[in-house]
């Protein structure tokens, strides 16, 4: 296995997908990268195939250029604590684990809340007649 920034990379995948592995790199960054490290073809190459060289490249490319791993995860933490300690809106809704971009808490948002915690008295009434 190829290690980048701190990940070790799969060998049998394309490059463009292997990329992707790494915390901050998606499709279109990963695309970027190969275009700027000159590694290109049609089918795009697995990372067996590549010379070191091209693995020093993308190396060296990615410590340059690009925040990823631990820099990128501490940059993220770091935004929500201030928000947080700011108190803005979107800082108590990280406080209190809701969503924070307007979705709706009825109903959904279980992603956030966690499972469900039954509450008694819930629910229709029975047997309430006139």
């Amino acid at each position: 296995m190829v290690r980048v920034a701190g990940v070790d990379i799969p060998d049998r995948k394309r490059v463009d997908v292997a990329l992707q592995h790494i915390y901050g790199i998606g499709p279109a960054v990963a695309g970027d990268i190969l275009r700027k490290a000159d590694i290109d073809g049609d089918p795009k190459p697995k990372i067996v195939e590549l010379s070191e060289g091209q693995i020093d490249r993308l190396r060296e490319l990615i410590d340059r250029e690009y925040k990823v791993e631990g820099d990128l995860r501490r940059e993220v933490t770091m935004n929500i604590r201030r928000l947080i300690e700011i108190g803005s809106y979107r800082g108590l809704r990280h406080r209190r684990g809701l969503p924070l971009r307007g979705q709706r808490t009825r109903t959904n948002a279980r992603t956030r809340k966690g499972p469900r915690r039954t509450v008694a008295g819930r629910g229709r009434r029975t047997g309430a007649k006139k």
